[in-house]
């Protein structure tokens, strides 16, 4: 389906949904307990099934019944198959942890995923006792993990540290992680940190990397109540930034997820913004220029980037090269989307230059990719004419109500094949 969006500036207040990635790590640490957990189940997106469907291909006990999510751990099969859908944290998450639990599994997966990359968590897999076969999706593994030393990178993704930060307590013995670069996007493992210790399990940061005692048992609190996405939250905040005034309600301004983030970069493009206990509000009359490091936080990429165009003066984003390896490239994709909103920016191996100035509107991809689409839409209401978004049900994947949201906050929206 594709969506018209008409000009015109996002009012009002809306509650941030549950956090994507709270969710998925709670999923998985509730999966682990032999006690049961609870947690709201309203409105999930797309990546939540994904990683419900594979952890009950593991053998997890799971009901779903009056908005609420209830799981605990069962007998892990002998063999399973796992379908990801196009969610990288499902699959990257569970790779480990099925190995962990001795199931013979393999894994697939739809859209972009089968093309980004595993590689570096497939040999630290490989290198400590399993058989894996196949580098991209879909991909067979074989054989128990072994405690050990695992060694990745820390410039690829940070997904691969949280997947073995949640298999390496099942193990036997003790184990190591050693991180051979510097780690982006560092925040997401500080919330697998967080969630393992609500499960009481420990992890000692060492210089390097961790160390992860062995022999440990996942303990649920029991009732679970998952953050407020500030990733998906971006959005709304930067329409407030536009010319409008936006409040979203269910955020904690402590929260690991480093998305929030998009408060002090707003700030700095001189956007008003106001907070409170649990809520964030941002209005703006006119934004400047700003450069902006997004190696710890390549989503908030295409919305800082569609924001800053229409800022006056000049714009830098640099650490954005991850950005390639995302549902699409959206690096390329930004790029392509401002072309034909009819502004010409420059991309480099790692930095993206906006000239700002603002939007014309026109018709462009949705690039398959919920975060551009949300991305574009919010960059609608701040253009000079009509944009038509190609795609748009991309948004199911993250947040389905997105549109719906839209609506209530006055954006004015035509649906159409």
């Amino acid at each position: 389906m594709n969506v018209t969006i008409e000009p015109g500036v996002l009012r009002g207040r809306v509650r941030a949904i549950a956090s994507k990635s709270d969710v998925h790590r709670l999923l998985i640490a509730a999966a682990l307990s032999r006690e049961e957990s609870c947690l709201p189940w309203e409105n999930p997106s797309k990546d939540m099934w994904a990683t419900l469907r594979c952890l009950a291909a593991l053998g997890a006990e799971i009901r779903v019944e009056g908005g609420v999510c209830r799981i605990r751990a069962g007998k892990p099969p002998e063999s399973a198959v796992l379908c990801c859908g196009e969610s990288g944290s499902t699959l990257r998450f569970l790779l480990p942890v099925a190995t962990a639990l001795g199931v013979c599994s393999c894994f697939t997966g739809e859209g972009r995923l089968p093309e980004r990359p595993q590689g570096p968590l497939l040999d630290a897999l490989a290198a400590n006792g399993c058989r894996v076969t196949g580098r991209r999706l879909p991909l067979r593994l074989e054989g128990g993990l072994r405690p050990g030393v695992f060694s990745l990178p820390g410039s690829v993704s940070s997904q691969f540290v949280s997947g073995l930060l949640f298999a390496l307590p099942l193990l036997p013995g003790d184990s190591r992680i050693e991180l051979s670069s510097p780690l982006e996007s560092a925040p997401y493992v500080e919330m697998s940190l967080s969630t393992l210790a609500r499960f009481g399990v420990t992890v000692e940061k060492t210089p390097g990397g961790y160390r992860v005692p062995g022999g440990q048992r996942y303990r649920s609190p029991g009732q679970l109540r998952p953050e407020g996405d500030w990733s998906n939250a971006a959005f709304w905040l930067c329409a407030g930034a536009l010319g409008g005034e936006v409040t979203v309600e269910n955020l904690r301004l402590s929260s690991a997820q480093g998305d929030r983030a998009v408060v002090q970069a707003l700030e700095a493009m001189g956007a008003r913004v106001e907070t409170g206990e649990d809520w964030v509000r941002v209005g703006g009359l006119g934004l400047r220029g700003v450069r902006q490091d997004l190696r710890q936080t390549p989503d908030l990429g295409p919305v800082l980037a569609l924001t800053a165009a229409f800022a006056q003066g000049e714009s830098r984003l640099s650490g954005v090269q991850r950005l390639r390896m995302k549902e699409s490239d959206r690096l390329e994709a930004v790029v392509q989307a401002l072309q034909a909103l009819g502004m010409e920016a420059k991309a480099g191996e790692d930095e993206l230059e906006l000239p700002g100035g603002g939007l014309e509107g026109g018709v462009c991809e949705g690039f398959g990719d919920h975060r551009m689409v949300m991305a574009l839409a919010v960059a609608a209401t701040a253009c000079r004419g009509e944009v038509t978004i190609l795609g748009a049900q991309a948004v199911d994947k993250s947040y389905p109500g997105f549109f719906r949201d839209f609506e209530r906050l006055g954006g004015k929206i035509q649906w159409h094949p």
